[in-house]
């Protein structure tokens, strides 16, 4: 992460911050400082699900730098349901930043089910990946400029550019192809090593 670990740690005790971090997830009530309310949109081709549903904070440890939340839902039509579960923890590293670790476990049933219960575990670390990536530019957003007085700034030039990928917006539905063809290549891939072996 681009800050310590009591920076990071902030935006990790922000659970709305932390829901918002989550591909197609947005906090839509607050209940008190455990429950909420909110929703998953989830882009299957030219179909979108939508889930609505509860989110929980089982854990929020200051002391440890943790924080583990649970979510579940179902869709308008009531013909899926979905769940998911985030552990995350910032941990200090030694050069002054720090760390953020954890695990997602994501379950479907009903229709969306069709994509296949054994490659949830695989799409369950790509929402991860892309979690941590819009959890980190966030934690970037609040770190303080650094001080104009480079060379490049007092020549009035800008700083180059850092050639980083943008992140996609956190409020984007959940592309499941896109997630699923992650899964697909990955599985291709475990088939012909087996057969080469």
């Amino acid at each position: 992460m681009p800050a310590g670990p009591a920076a990071t740690w902030e935006v990790l005790a922000d659970v709305e911050s932390v829901a918002a971090c989550m591909p197609g997830a947005k906090i839509t009530e607050r209940i008190d400082e455990r429950h909420y309310k909110g929703t998953v949109t989830v882009k299957v081709g030219p179909a979108t699900l939508s889930f609505r549903g509860d989110v929980e904070v089982k854990q929020l440890d200051a002391a440890n730098r943790s924080l583990n939340m649970a979510a579940k839902g179902t869709d308008g039509s009531g013909s899926s349901a979905a769940s998911l579960e985030l552990t995350a923890v910032v941990r200090a590293t030694g050069d002054g930043m720090s760390a953020l670790t954890g695990s997602c476990e994501a379950s479907v049933s009903g229709r969306a089910a069709t994509f296949g219960g054994r490659m949830m575990d695989t799409v369950a670390d790509q929402i991860l990946r892309q979690f941590a990536a819009n959890f980190a530019a966030r934690v970037q957003a609040r770190q303080p400029p650094p001080p104009a007085n480079g060379p490049q700034e007092q020549a009035g030039q800008s700083p180059p550019s850092t050639g980083s990928a943008p992140v996609a917006s956190p409020d984007a539905p959940i592309n499941a192809l896109a997630l699923l063809w992650v899964v697909a290549k990955g599985w291709f891939r475990s088939v012909f090593s087996r057969k080469s072996a």
